[in-house]
């Protein structure tokens, strides 16, 4: 019971540090964009809600867009850097340029490039990272999940390893597409997020 009194005292004084307006840019595809489900579903708005119960007065924009690249994020993003002025980017992209097949080294200089253009108006920066099916083959599979932890590397960003990780394994957890979560599945994408955004929020000046 101590050890659990001391987690609770020590989250409770995070949160009361951070307690300031954040705004936060979800920058995805359709895994993010909440495909299938009404946008309150989807957990870029769960996650608005959950800062909100802790005390954060954030914003978190949902700026992802279902069939999204990591081109078109990069083409679409400086507007949206502009007009929000985002203190931190989600970015979510890659899983569509994986399902295209792009060489990897093209997804990584977009990336890069997103990275680099939040960095320039003031946000910091978390990669999500996505799997690519087994059928891909296990050499771009590879080189697929590899592009985010060497992009993540390079250049010095946090890096949520693989976005769908909770759920990943529960087929039951995925519309009859089977590629797309269920709103019951979104909760749990959701504090995947959180876990992976608290220390860039604890961080904020």
């Amino acid at each position: 019971m101590t050890v659990l009194r001391s987690i609770a005292v020590s989250l409770v004084l995070l949160w009361a540090d951070i307690a300031q307006a954040a705004t936060l840019l979800v920058w995805g595809d359709s895994l993010s964009a909440g495909y299938g489900l009404r946008a309150e579903q989807a957990w870029p708005s769960l996650l608005e809600k959950a800062l909100r119960d802790r005390g954060l007065e954030a914003t978190v924009v949902n700026g992802s867009v279902s069939g999204e690249t990591t081109a078109g994020g990069r083409s679409r993003l400086p507007d949206a850097l502009s007009r929000h002025k985002p203190d931190i980017l989600v970015l979510a992209l890659g899983a569509n340029d994986g399902l295209r097949g792009l060489p990897a080294p093209l997804m990584r200089a977009n990336l890069e490039a997103m990275i680099g253009a939040a960095r320039g108006s003031g946000a910091r920066v978390l990669l999500v990272g996505m799997r690519i099916p087994p059928n891909y083959g296990p050499a771009y599979a590879a080189k697929f999940r590899e592009t985010f932890e060497k992009t993540a590397a390079e250049v010095q960003v946090p890096l949520l390893d693989f976005l769908l990780e909770p759920i990943a394994l529960d087929r039951s957890q995925f519309q009859s597409d089977g590629l797309h979560p269920i709103a019951e599945a979104q909760p749990a994408l959701m504090r995947h997020v959180l876990a992976a955004l608290e220390p860039l929020l604890a961080a904020r000046p």
